[in-house]
Protein backbone atom coordinates (compact mmCIF):
# COMPACT_ATOMS: atom_id res chain seq x y z
CA UNK A 1 0.00 0.00 0.00
CA UNK A 2 1.43 3.04 -1.38
CA UNK A 3 -0.12 6.73 0.65
CA UNK A 4 0.54 10.01 -0.19
CA UNK A 5 -0.42 12.84 2.72
CA UNK A 6 -0.42 15.92 2.79
CA UNK A 7 -0.72 19.18 4.50
CA UNK A 8 -2.66 22.68 2.99
CA UNK A 9 -4.76 24.97 4.37
CA UNK A 10 -3.33 28.09 2.66
CA UNK A 11 -2.59 29.40 6.11
CA UNK A 12 0.86 27.91 7.03
CA UNK A 13 3.41 24.89 6.82
CA UNK A 14 2.12 23.04 4.27
CA UNK A 15 4.19 19.21 3.98
CA UNK A 16 3.80 16.23 2.11
CA UNK A 17 4.95 13.00 3.12
CA UNK A 18 4.58 9.51 1.30
CA UNK A 19 4.37 6.25 3.29
CA UNK A 20 4.68 2.07 2.09
CA UNK A 21 3.15 -0.41 4.13
CA UNK A 22 3.20 1.80 6.96
CA UNK A 23 6.88 3.04 7.15
CA UNK A 24 7.46 6.50 6.08
CA UNK A 25 10.15 6.85 3.07
CA UNK A 26 10.14 10.54 2.60
CA UNK A 27 8.51 13.34 4.30
CA UNK A 28 9.28 17.53 3.73
CA UNK A 29 8.20 20.73 4.16
CA UNK A 30 7.00 22.98 1.54
CA UNK A 31 8.83 25.93 2.51
CA UNK A 32 12.09 23.95 2.23
CA UNK A 33 11.61 23.78 -1.56
CA UNK A 34 9.94 26.98 -1.95
CA UNK A 35 12.13 29.23 0.13
CA UNK A 36 9.28 30.64 1.66
CA UNK A 37 9.34 30.53 5.57
CA UNK A 38 6.07 28.72 6.55
CA UNK A 39 4.71 28.11 3.33
CA UNK A 40 0.92 27.42 3.28
CA UNK A 41 0.18 27.07 -0.40
CA UNK A 42 0.00 24.13 -2.34
CA UNK A 43 2.60 21.77 -1.88
CA UNK A 44 3.40 20.54 -5.00
CA UNK A 45 6.91 20.96 -4.41
CA UNK A 46 6.79 18.28 -1.84
CA UNK A 47 4.69 16.06 -3.53
CA UNK A 48 6.63 15.37 -6.84
CA UNK A 49 9.73 15.59 -4.11
CA UNK A 50 7.76 12.40 -2.30
CA UNK A 51 7.01 10.66 -5.50
CA UNK A 52 10.10 11.47 -6.88
CA UNK A 53 12.10 9.80 -3.97
CA UNK A 54 9.74 6.32 -3.92
CA UNK A 55 10.53 6.49 -8.24
CA UNK A 56 6.53 6.57 -8.09
CA UNK A 57 3.97 8.14 -9.88
CA UNK A 58 0.48 9.54 -9.11
CA UNK A 59 -1.03 6.82 -10.59
CA UNK A 60 0.95 4.63 -8.61
CA UNK A 61 -0.50 6.33 -5.35
CA UNK A 62 -3.16 3.67 -3.86
CA UNK A 63 -4.61 6.55 -1.15
CA UNK A 64 -4.10 10.01 -1.33
CA UNK A 65 -4.54 11.69 1.72
CA UNK A 66 -5.37 15.23 3.53
CA UNK A 67 -5.15 16.33 7.24
CA UNK A 68 -8.06 18.45 6.87
CA UNK A 69 -11.92 18.49 7.28
CA UNK A 70 -13.87 20.49 4.10
CA UNK A 71 -13.80 23.93 3.54
CA UNK A 72 -17.66 24.09 4.03
CA UNK A 73 -17.72 22.31 7.68
CA UNK A 74 -14.94 24.81 8.78
CA UNK A 75 -16.87 27.78 7.38
CA UNK A 76 -20.15 26.71 9.19
CA UNK A 77 -18.17 26.27 12.47
CA UNK A 78 -16.90 29.65 12.23
CA UNK A 79 -20.39 31.17 11.57
CA UNK A 80 -21.55 29.64 14.68
CA UNK A 81 -18.71 30.69 16.41
CA UNK A 82 -19.19 34.33 15.61
CA UNK A 83 -23.38 34.11 15.68
CA UNK A 84 -22.95 32.85 19.51
CA UNK A 85 -20.32 35.33 20.49
CA UNK A 86 -17.93 33.07 21.35
CA UNK A 87 -15.61 34.79 18.94
CA UNK A 88 -15.91 38.48 18.57
CA UNK A 89 -17.76 40.34 16.12
CA UNK A 90 -16.06 43.53 15.16
CA UNK A 91 -18.49 46.96 15.07
CA UNK A 92 -16.41 49.66 13.76
CA UNK A 93 -16.43 49.49 10.17
CA UNK A 94 -15.28 45.76 9.48
CA UNK A 95 -18.13 43.56 8.92
CA UNK A 96 -17.23 42.94 5.44
CA UNK A 97 -13.84 42.37 5.93
CA UNK A 98 -14.86 39.65 8.85
CA UNK A 99 -16.93 37.58 6.76
CA UNK A 100 -14.50 37.87 4.55
CA UNK A 101 -11.89 36.67 6.47
CA UNK A 102 -14.13 33.76 7.53
CA UNK A 103 -14.64 32.48 4.16
CA UNK A 104 -10.61 33.24 3.37
CA UNK A 105 -8.77 29.61 3.63
CA UNK A 106 -11.91 27.74 4.01
CA UNK A 107 -12.47 27.16 0.34
CA UNK A 108 -11.54 23.41 -0.67
CA UNK A 109 -8.76 24.43 -2.92
CA UNK A 110 -7.30 20.98 -2.58
CA UNK A 111 -9.21 19.55 -5.28
CA UNK A 112 -8.79 21.82 -7.62
CA UNK A 113 -5.06 22.06 -7.15
CA UNK A 114 -4.79 18.32 -7.67
CA UNK A 115 -6.64 18.40 -10.87
CA UNK A 116 -4.61 21.81 -11.90
CA UNK A 117 -0.90 19.54 -11.29
CA UNK A 118 -2.16 16.13 -11.76
CA UNK A 119 -5.12 15.87 -14.08
CA UNK A 120 -7.56 12.90 -13.10
CA UNK A 121 -4.14 10.85 -12.45
CA UNK A 122 -4.35 11.04 -8.80
CA UNK A 123 -6.93 8.94 -6.62
CA UNK A 124 -9.70 10.33 -5.27
CA UNK A 125 -8.87 12.57 -2.45
CA UNK A 126 -9.47 11.44 0.98
CA UNK A 127 -9.85 14.23 3.74
CA UNK A 128 -9.26 12.88 7.80
CA UNK A 129 -9.86 15.59 10.88
CA UNK A 130 -6.90 17.71 11.32
CA UNK A 131 -6.56 16.58 15.07
CA UNK A 132 -6.90 12.84 14.00
CA UNK A 133 -3.86 13.26 11.63
CA UNK A 134 -2.01 14.85 14.20
CA UNK A 135 -2.73 12.47 16.68
CA UNK A 136 -1.55 9.67 14.26
CA UNK A 137 1.54 11.42 13.79
CA UNK A 138 2.58 11.44 17.01
CA UNK A 139 0.80 7.83 18.34
CA UNK A 140 2.05 5.93 15.59
CA UNK A 141 5.82 6.53 14.84
CA UNK A 142 6.24 6.70 18.52
CA UNK A 143 7.36 3.08 19.39
CA UNK A 144 4.69 2.41 22.05
CA UNK A 145 2.62 -0.52 22.41
CA UNK A 146 0.13 2.17 24.83
CA UNK A 147 -0.13 5.69 24.88
CA UNK A 148 -2.16 8.57 26.32
CA UNK A 149 -2.06 11.25 22.84
CA UNK A 150 -2.36 14.70 23.51
CA UNK A 151 -3.10 17.13 20.73
CA UNK A 152 -2.30 20.84 21.32
CA UNK A 153 -2.91 22.99 18.17
CA UNK A 154 -3.38 26.41 18.22
CA UNK A 155 -6.47 25.54 16.07
CA UNK A 156 -7.40 22.74 13.80
CA UNK A 157 -10.65 22.91 11.70
CA UNK A 158 -12.37 23.69 15.26
CA UNK A 159 -10.54 21.92 17.24
CA UNK A 160 -7.54 23.52 19.52
CA UNK A 161 -6.92 20.88 22.08
CA UNK A 162 -7.77 16.92 22.43
CA UNK A 163 -7.30 13.16 23.90
CA UNK A 164 -6.74 10.38 22.64
CA UNK A 165 -5.66 6.64 23.84
CA UNK A 166 -3.63 4.73 21.37
CA UNK A 167 -3.64 1.32 22.21
CA UNK A 168 -1.91 -1.73 19.80
CA UNK A 169 -3.47 -1.13 16.75
CA UNK A 170 -6.32 1.12 17.73
CA UNK A 171 -6.61 4.99 18.15
CA UNK A 172 -9.37 6.06 20.22
CA UNK A 173 -10.57 9.52 21.06
CA UNK A 174 -11.33 10.54 24.03
CA UNK A 175 -11.82 14.29 24.33
CA UNK A 176 -11.97 17.66 22.12
CA UNK A 177 -11.15 21.28 22.91
CA UNK A 178 -12.74 23.17 20.61
CA UNK A 179 -12.02 26.79 19.18
CA UNK A 180 -11.42 29.39 20.63
CA UNK A 181 -10.80 27.85 23.93
CA UNK A 182 -7.16 27.43 22.61
CA UNK A 183 -3.50 27.61 24.19
CA UNK A 184 -2.67 27.91 20.85
CA UNK A 185 -4.51 31.43 20.64
CA UNK A 186 -3.14 32.67 24.19
CA UNK A 187 0.99 31.92 23.41
CA UNK A 188 0.39 33.54 20.06
CA UNK A 189 -1.64 36.42 21.06
CA UNK A 190 0.62 37.50 23.53
CA UNK A 191 3.64 36.64 20.76
CA UNK A 192 2.33 39.10 18.86
CA UNK A 193 1.00 41.70 21.45
CA UNK A 194 4.92 41.89 22.48
CA UNK A 195 5.99 42.68 18.45
CA UNK A 196 7.19 39.62 17.72
CA UNK A 197 5.35 37.52 14.26
CA UNK A 198 2.04 35.64 15.72
CA UNK A 199 2.31 31.52 15.32
CA UNK A 200 6.38 32.01 14.17
CA UNK A 201 8.14 33.42 17.31
CA UNK A 202 6.98 31.64 19.93
CA UNK A 203 10.30 30.59 20.70
CA UNK A 204 11.56 34.00 21.00
CA UNK A 205 8.81 34.09 24.63
CA UNK A 206 10.37 31.10 25.35
CA UNK A 207 13.99 32.69 25.25
CA UNK A 208 12.99 35.80 27.07
CA UNK A 209 11.35 33.95 30.14
CA UNK A 210 13.79 33.36 31.80
CA UNK A 211 15.16 36.75 32.04
CA UNK A 212 11.77 37.78 33.61
CA UNK A 213 10.42 37.18 36.97
CA UNK A 214 6.69 36.66 38.47
CA UNK A 215 4.39 40.01 38.94
CA UNK A 216 2.42 40.42 35.59
CA UNK A 217 -1.25 38.69 36.62
CA UNK A 218 -2.61 37.44 33.25
CA UNK A 219 -5.55 36.10 35.36
CA UNK A 220 -7.89 37.89 33.02
CA UNK A 221 -6.82 35.88 29.85
CA UNK A 222 -6.56 32.65 31.29
CA UNK A 223 -7.43 30.16 34.08
CA UNK A 224 -7.47 26.45 34.84
CA UNK A 225 -8.20 24.23 37.62
CA UNK A 226 -10.30 20.47 37.36
CA UNK A 227 -7.67 18.88 34.74
CA UNK A 228 -9.07 21.78 31.91
CA UNK A 229 -8.62 25.70 31.24
CA UNK A 230 -10.70 28.59 30.12
CA UNK A 231 -9.03 30.99 27.21
CA UNK A 232 -11.05 34.23 27.40
CA UNK A 233 -10.91 34.47 23.35
CA UNK A 234 -13.10 37.26 23.40
CA UNK A 235 -10.57 39.47 24.81
CA UNK A 236 -7.60 37.98 23.16
CA UNK A 237 -9.45 38.38 19.81
CA UNK A 238 -11.22 42.10 20.32
CA UNK A 239 -10.12 44.35 17.85
CA UNK A 240 -11.12 48.64 17.91
CA UNK A 241 -10.08 51.10 16.06
CA UNK A 242 -7.82 49.20 14.00
CA UNK A 243 -6.28 48.45 17.09
CA UNK A 244 -5.41 44.08 17.20
CA UNK A 245 -4.75 43.52 20.50
CA UNK A 246 -7.47 46.02 21.90
CA UNK A 247 -8.37 43.90 24.40
CA UNK A 248 -5.71 42.80 25.53
CA UNK A 249 -4.63 46.87 25.54
CA UNK A 250 -7.36 47.32 28.26
CA UNK A 251 -5.74 45.54 30.85
CA UNK A 252 -2.03 45.83 29.72
CA UNK A 253 -1.35 48.96 27.74
CA UNK A 254 -0.38 49.76 24.35
CA UNK A 255 1.05 46.36 22.53
CA UNK A 256 4.80 47.07 22.61
CA UNK A 257 6.41 48.76 19.20
CA UNK A 258 8.07 45.63 16.99
CA UNK A 259 11.08 48.25 16.80
CA UNK A 260 11.62 48.92 20.72
CA UNK A 261 13.96 48.11 22.83
CA UNK A 262 12.92 45.07 24.89
CA UNK A 263 12.78 46.32 28.79
CA UNK A 264 12.63 44.23 32.33
CA UNK A 265 8.48 44.65 31.89
CA UNK A 266 8.56 42.83 28.77
CA UNK A 267 10.83 39.98 29.87
CA UNK A 268 8.22 39.55 32.74
CA UNK A 269 5.31 39.40 30.77
CA UNK A 270 7.03 36.83 28.75
CA UNK A 271 7.93 35.25 31.90
CA UNK A 272 3.81 35.33 33.02
CA UNK A 273 3.41 34.33 29.33
CA UNK A 274 5.44 30.89 29.22
CA UNK A 275 4.65 30.10 33.28
CA UNK A 276 0.66 30.41 32.75
CA UNK A 277 0.87 28.23 29.42
CA UNK A 278 3.17 25.57 31.15
CA UNK A 279 0.88 25.73 34.10
CA UNK A 280 -2.35 24.93 32.20
CA UNK A 281 -0.83 22.39 30.11
CA UNK A 282 0.22 20.03 32.73
CA UNK A 283 -3.11 20.84 34.18
CA UNK A 284 -4.51 19.09 30.95
CA UNK A 285 -1.98 16.63 30.85
CA UNK A 286 -2.37 15.19 34.01
CA UNK A 287 -6.56 15.28 33.32
CA UNK A 288 -5.86 13.48 30.22
CA UNK A 289 -3.22 10.64 31.69
CA UNK A 290 -6.11 10.01 34.60
CA UNK A 291 -8.75 9.47 31.75
CA UNK A 292 -6.62 6.85 29.77
CA UNK A 293 -5.05 5.20 32.72
CA UNK A 294 -1.97 4.92 31.04
CA UNK A 295 1.18 7.00 31.99
CA UNK A 296 3.30 7.26 28.40
CA UNK A 297 2.25 10.41 26.43
CA UNK A 298 2.70 11.63 22.91
CA UNK A 299 2.31 14.90 21.87
CA UNK A 300 1.43 16.78 18.76
CA UNK A 301 -0.08 20.44 17.74
CA UNK A 302 2.50 23.39 17.46
CA UNK A 303 2.09 24.10 21.31
CA UNK A 304 3.75 20.45 21.60
CA UNK A 305 7.06 22.16 20.53
CA UNK A 306 7.27 24.05 23.79
CA UNK A 307 10.40 22.33 24.83
CA UNK A 308 9.85 23.93 28.02
CA UNK A 309 6.64 22.61 29.34
CA UNK A 310 7.47 19.56 28.17
CA UNK A 311 10.49 18.62 30.17
CA UNK A 312 8.51 19.97 33.01
CA UNK A 313 6.04 16.76 32.54
CA UNK A 314 9.37 14.84 33.35
CA UNK A 315 10.33 17.17 35.99
CA UNK A 316 6.92 16.57 37.98
CA UNK A 317 6.66 13.33 37.72
CA UNK A 318 3.26 12.79 35.84
CA UNK A 319 4.38 10.51 33.44
CA UNK A 320 6.69 7.48 32.66
CA UNK A 321 7.67 8.22 29.27
CA UNK A 322 7.21 11.21 26.52
CA UNK A 323 7.26 11.04 23.27
CA UNK A 324 7.39 14.49 21.13
CA UNK A 325 6.75 14.28 17.28
CA UNK A 326 9.48 15.79 15.63
CA UNK A 327 7.39 18.20 13.33
CA UNK A 328 4.68 18.60 16.07
CA UNK A 329 3.21 21.62 14.17
CA UNK A 330 0.97 21.51 10.80
CA UNK A 331 4.08 20.19 8.70
CA UNK A 332 3.35 16.67 10.61
CA UNK A 333 -0.12 16.60 9.38
CA UNK A 334 1.39 14.72 6.29
CA UNK A 335 2.71 12.21 8.56
CA UNK A 336 -0.53 11.66 9.78
CA UNK A 337 -2.44 11.34 6.92
CA UNK A 338 0.32 9.12 4.84
CA UNK A 339 0.35 6.73 8.15
CA UNK A 340 -3.31 6.80 8.19
CA UNK A 341 -4.43 3.89 5.32
CA UNK A 342 -1.69 1.50 6.73
CA UNK A 343 -2.70 2.03 10.41
CA UNK A 344 -6.29 1.43 9.96
CA UNK A 345 -5.86 -1.54 8.44
CA UNK A 346 -3.87 -2.83 10.98
CA UNK A 347 0.14 -2.23 9.47
CA UNK A 348 2.41 -0.80 12.05
CA UNK A 349 6.01 -0.21 12.20
CA UNK A 350 6.32 -0.41 16.18
CA UNK A 351 10.06 1.19 15.99
CA UNK A 352 10.88 4.38 17.11
CA UNK A 353 10.68 6.84 13.63
CA UNK A 354 13.47 8.53 12.77
CA UNK A 355 13.39 12.02 11.75
CA UNK A 356 15.78 11.99 8.62
CA UNK A 357 13.67 11.77 5.96
CA UNK A 358 14.21 14.05 3.47
CA UNK A 359 16.56 14.80 0.33
CA UNK A 360 20.13 13.34 0.50
CA UNK A 361 23.01 14.18 -1.90
CA UNK A 362 25.41 11.84 -3.48
CA UNK A 363 29.63 12.59 -2.81
CA UNK A 364 29.89 12.76 -6.69
CA UNK A 365 26.43 15.60 -6.85
CA UNK A 366 28.43 17.43 -4.17
CA UNK A 367 32.08 17.52 -6.04
CA UNK A 368 30.16 18.61 -9.20
CA UNK A 369 28.21 21.19 -7.79
CA UNK A 370 31.53 22.25 -5.84
CA UNK A 371 33.59 22.11 -9.24
CA UNK A 372 30.62 24.34 -10.73
CA UNK A 373 30.92 26.60 -8.50
CA UNK A 374 34.66 26.95 -8.97
CA UNK A 375 35.11 26.44 -5.06
CA UNK A 376 38.63 25.71 -3.60
CA UNK A 377 37.70 22.04 -1.27
CA UNK A 378 39.13 19.58 0.27
CA UNK A 379 38.16 15.64 0.35
CA UNK A 380 39.03 14.06 3.49
CA UNK A 381 38.16 10.27 4.31
CA UNK A 382 37.49 10.46 7.98
CA UNK A 383 35.34 13.75 7.78
CA UNK A 384 34.49 13.15 11.68
CA UNK A 385 37.91 13.31 12.94
CA UNK A 386 39.04 16.55 10.65
CA UNK A 387 35.78 18.31 11.05
CA UNK A 388 36.15 17.24 15.29
CA UNK A 389 39.52 19.00 14.73
CA UNK A 390 38.10 22.25 13.35
CA UNK A 391 35.78 22.94 16.54
CA UNK A 392 38.93 22.04 18.84
CA UNK A 393 40.56 24.83 16.87
CA UNK A 394 37.69 27.15 17.22
CA UNK A 395 36.05 26.65 14.02
CA UNK A 396 32.00 27.87 13.06
CA UNK A 397 31.33 24.71 10.80
CA UNK A 398 28.32 24.51 8.60
CA UNK A 399 27.56 20.63 8.75
CA UNK A 400 25.83 19.07 5.80
CA UNK A 401 25.24 15.37 5.87
CA UNK A 402 23.02 12.99 5.01
CA UNK A 403 19.16 13.34 4.48
CA UNK A 404 17.59 16.20 5.92
CA UNK A 405 15.62 16.56 8.98
CA UNK A 406 11.74 16.92 8.96
CA UNK A 407 10.62 19.39 11.87
CA UNK A 408 11.32 22.84 12.59
CA UNK A 409 15.11 20.93 14.60
CA UNK A 410 18.42 20.65 12.84
CA UNK A 411 19.25 17.32 14.36
CA UNK A 412 22.96 16.76 13.08
CA UNK A 413 22.12 16.84 9.10
CA UNK A 414 21.43 20.46 8.51
CA UNK A 415 23.45 22.12 11.40
CA UNK A 416 25.87 25.09 12.38
CA UNK A 417 27.96 23.48 15.00
CA UNK A 418 30.60 25.18 17.14
CA UNK A 419 32.54 24.35 20.17
CA UNK A 420 29.98 24.67 23.20
CA UNK A 421 32.60 24.81 26.39
CA UNK A 422 32.67 28.98 25.36
CA UNK A 423 29.92 31.05 25.99
CA UNK A 424 31.81 33.42 23.68
CA UNK A 425 31.04 30.79 20.92
CA UNK A 426 27.20 31.58 21.71
CA UNK A 427 27.69 35.03 20.70
CA UNK A 428 30.12 34.57 17.86
CA UNK A 429 27.33 32.53 16.11
CA UNK A 430 24.81 35.03 16.89
CA UNK A 431 26.24 38.01 15.62
CA UNK A 432 28.46 36.52 12.68
CA UNK A 433 25.70 33.79 11.14
CA UNK A 434 21.99 34.00 13.03
CA UNK A 435 22.00 37.28 13.18
CA UNK A 436 19.50 37.21 15.85
CA UNK A 437 18.87 38.06 19.49
CA UNK A 438 21.83 37.68 21.91
CA UNK A 439 19.12 36.53 24.53
CA UNK A 440 17.82 33.41 22.62
CA UNK A 441 19.66 30.42 23.59
CA UNK A 442 21.16 27.47 21.70
CA UNK A 443 21.35 23.43 21.99
CA UNK A 444 24.04 20.95 22.78
CA UNK A 445 23.94 17.69 20.65
CA UNK A 446 25.26 15.40 23.58
CA UNK A 447 26.40 11.57 23.28
CA UNK A 448 23.91 9.74 24.78
CA UNK A 449 26.03 8.15 27.67
CA UNK A 450 27.16 11.15 29.42
CA UNK A 451 23.72 12.96 29.39
CA UNK A 452 22.44 11.70 32.59
CA UNK A 453 26.03 13.01 34.62
CA UNK A 454 25.16 15.81 32.76
CA UNK A 455 21.31 17.16 33.31
CA UNK A 456 18.52 16.81 35.96
CA UNK A 457 15.27 14.49 35.43
CA UNK A 458 16.96 13.11 31.66
CA UNK A 459 15.37 11.30 29.72
CA UNK A 460 15.78 10.22 26.08
CA UNK A 461 15.60 13.52 23.49
CA UNK A 462 16.39 12.57 20.23
CA UNK A 463 14.48 15.77 18.89
CA UNK A 464 15.75 18.33 20.91
CA UNK A 465 12.12 19.20 22.12
CA UNK A 466 12.48 18.74 25.50
CA UNK A 467 14.57 20.41 27.71
CA UNK A 468 16.66 19.85 31.07
CA UNK A 469 18.20 21.36 34.48
CA UNK A 470 21.99 21.56 33.88
CA UNK A 471 23.64 19.66 36.73
CA UNK A 472 27.07 21.50 37.94
CA UNK A 473 29.10 18.40 35.82
CA UNK A 474 27.79 20.49 32.79
CA UNK A 475 29.81 23.75 33.78
CA UNK A 476 32.98 23.81 31.67
CA UNK A 477 31.57 21.01 29.04
CA UNK A 478 28.26 22.54 27.73
CA UNK A 479 28.22 26.28 28.92
CA UNK A 480 27.58 27.98 25.45
CA UNK A 481 24.40 25.99 25.67
CA UNK A 482 23.01 26.78 28.93
CA UNK A 483 20.51 29.45 29.15
CA UNK A 484 20.35 31.83 31.66
CA UNK A 485 17.81 30.03 33.91
CA UNK A 486 20.26 26.84 34.08
CA UNK A 487 18.40 24.92 31.79
CA UNK A 488 19.38 23.21 27.96
CA UNK A 489 17.39 21.90 25.54
CA UNK A 490 19.06 18.51 24.51
CA UNK A 491 19.21 16.30 21.88
CA UNK A 492 20.66 12.81 22.56
CA UNK A 493 22.53 11.52 20.39
CA UNK A 494 23.05 8.02 19.83
CA UNK A 495 25.33 6.09 17.20
CA UNK A 496 22.61 3.84 15.64
CA UNK A 497 20.20 6.92 14.98
CA UNK A 498 23.09 9.17 13.69
CA UNK A 499 26.20 6.91 13.13
CA UNK A 500 28.47 10.04 11.17
CA UNK A 501 27.26 12.97 13.84
CA UNK A 502 27.86 10.51 16.58
CA UNK A 503 31.46 9.53 15.64
CA UNK A 504 32.33 13.09 15.43
CA UNK A 505 30.96 14.65 18.53
CA UNK A 506 33.08 11.48 20.15
CA UNK A 507 36.17 12.56 18.15
CA UNK A 508 35.43 16.10 19.79
CA UNK A 509 35.31 14.79 23.22
CA UNK A 510 38.49 12.90 22.65
CA UNK A 511 40.07 16.14 21.78
CA UNK A 512 38.61 18.58 24.47
CA UNK A 513 36.81 16.36 27.14
CA UNK A 514 33.35 18.09 25.82
CA UNK A 515 30.94 14.89 24.87
CA UNK A 516 28.73 17.55 23.00
CA UNK A 517 28.53 20.47 20.51
CA UNK A 518 26.77 23.32 19.95
CA UNK A 519 24.45 23.59 17.33
CA UNK A 520 21.75 25.07 15.75
CA UNK A 521 19.76 25.26 12.67
CA UNK A 522 22.03 25.81 9.34
CA UNK A 523 20.03 28.60 8.15
CA UNK A 524 20.71 32.65 8.07
CA UNK A 525 17.86 35.15 10.35
CA UNK A 526 14.88 34.72 8.31
CA UNK A 527 15.17 31.99 5.99
CA UNK A 528 14.54 28.21 5.70
CA UNK A 529 17.04 25.65 6.69
CA UNK A 530 19.71 25.17 3.59
CA UNK A 531 17.95 21.80 1.73
CA UNK A 532 20.85 21.40 -1.30
CA UNK A 533 24.77 22.07 -1.80
CA UNK A 534 23.96 25.30 -3.74
CA UNK A 535 21.70 26.42 0.20
CA UNK A 536 24.79 25.47 2.49
CA UNK A 537 27.39 27.02 -0.21
CA UNK A 538 25.17 30.59 -0.61
CA UNK A 539 24.87 30.70 3.34
CA UNK A 540 27.89 29.48 3.67
CA UNK A 541 29.20 32.74 2.31
CA UNK A 542 26.68 35.29 3.72
CA UNK A 543 27.53 34.38 6.79
CA UNK A 544 30.52 34.37 9.44
CA UNK A 545 30.79 30.83 8.96
CA UNK A 546 34.99 29.68 9.11
CA UNK A 547 33.89 26.41 7.40
CA UNK A 548 31.49 24.53 4.96
CA UNK A 549 31.96 20.36 5.95
CA UNK A 550 29.62 18.95 3.35
CA UNK A 551 29.94 15.13 2.92
CA UNK A 552 33.31 14.58 2.55
CA UNK A 553 34.44 17.53 1.28
CA UNK A 554 35.41 20.61 3.28
CA UNK A 555 35.40 24.63 1.99
CA UNK A 556 37.25 26.70 3.45
CA UNK A 557 37.00 30.46 3.29
CA UNK A 558 40.42 32.24 2.10
CA UNK A 559 42.28 34.76 3.93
Amino acid sequence: MLSLGFNFSTQHDSSAAIAREGIVEFAIAEERLSKKKHDGGFPILGLKAALSHTGAKMADVDQLILGWQTGGQMMRHDLADTLTRRTPFPLSGLPGNYLRRIVRNRVDLAERQLDRYFGTKHPKLRRIDHHYAHALSAYVPSGMDEATVVVLDGRGAWEASSIWHGKGNKLEHVETVNWPNSLGLFYATFTGYLGFEKYQDEWKIMGLAPYGKPGVDLSPFISFGDGGYKVRADLLLTQSNGREYAGVERYLGPARDPNAELNQQDMDLAWAIQDMCERAECEFVEQAIKRTGCRNLCIAGGVGLNSKANGLFLQKGILDQIFVQPAAGDDGIALGAALAPSFEAGIRDTRMMSPYLGPSFTRDQVRADLLKFKLPFEEVDDIAQATAQLLAEGALVGWFQGREEFGPRALGCRSIIADPRFTENRDRVNNAVKFREEWRPFAPSVLEEDCEALFENYHDSPYMILTFQAKPAARGKIDAAIHVDNSARVQTVRRNRNPLYYDMIAAFKKLTGAPAVLNTSFNLKGEVIVNTPFDAVRTFFTSGLDALVIENFIVRKQA
